[in-house]
């Protein structure tokens, strides 16, 4: 079995880092948003999180016939992804939001876009290509998710049930790193592992453009 993985961060770590370096990233790890900045991110998180499942079972169903071990893998995920746009909705009524206005709202470009992206390249080229989306999300959140939850929480006072998706999310997706980097470690043909890592560049920047748009509002 090929090491894929370690090839697929080292061919992402620029973007991974330009991500990692946008000021709202950066405070929000820092403790230093606001509430308004951070319901602002909960908000732009739920209309990209309510489509993982829908994306998850498009992306199942385009797999190919030589794939099917990763057909097996995505329904996997779905059942391990099922319902988590709740469980935002449900920490944006605990910090005061409107959770209703924000299930019936429309999502900002950034978002908006990055989810057409994805459902395009699975549609329309080459469904393997979902992966770089699951590594730029997952990976993101292992690494900033838990962090960022206590330092919000600490400096703005918050109760446990406002946190409820950065860290079961954050503590999830450590499994589901193990998970992925088994899974596409499997993938033999070149065309397959190009394709995300160019996939993953995107949504590294696409990911990024959902930051670079949200209010930054500091305490």
């Amino acid at each position: 079995m090929s090491d894929f993985f370690s090839r697929l961060q080292q061919q992402t770590q620029p973007e991974r880092e330009a991500l990692l370096s946008i000021p709202f990233i950066v405070d929000g790890v820092s403790g230093k948003l606001a509430l308004e900045s951070y319901i602002a991110f909960l908000t732009q998180a739920y209309h990209h999180v309510k489509h993982t499942t829908p994306l998850l079972m498009t992306c199942g169903g385009r797999v190919p016939q030589r794939m099917e071990w990763l057909r097996d893998a995505i329904a996997h995920y779905i059942d391990e992804e099922l319902g988590h746009q709740e469980w935002i909705l449900h920490d944006i009524g605990h910090c005061g939001g409107d959770a209703e206005a924000v299930r019936n709202g429309q999502p900002d470009l950034p978002a908006e876009l990055m989810v057409a992206y994805a459902y395009d390249l699975i549609m329309r080229r080459n469904p393997v290509g979902f992966l770089g989306m699951v590594l730029v999300l997952e990976g993101t959140s292992i690494r900033l998710a838990l962090d960022a939850a206590d330092r919000i929480q600490k400096s703005l006072g918050l109760a446990d049930d406002c946190f409820s998706y950065l860290r079961s999310h954050g503590a999830l997706d450590v499994d589901h790193m193990e998970f992925y980097a088994k899974l596409v470690n499997r993938l033999e043909r070149d065309e397959d592992q190009e394709f995300v890592i160019h996939t993953a560049k995107a949504f590294y920047r696409l990911y990024g453009d959902i930051f670079r748009n949200l209010p930054l509002v500091r305490v």
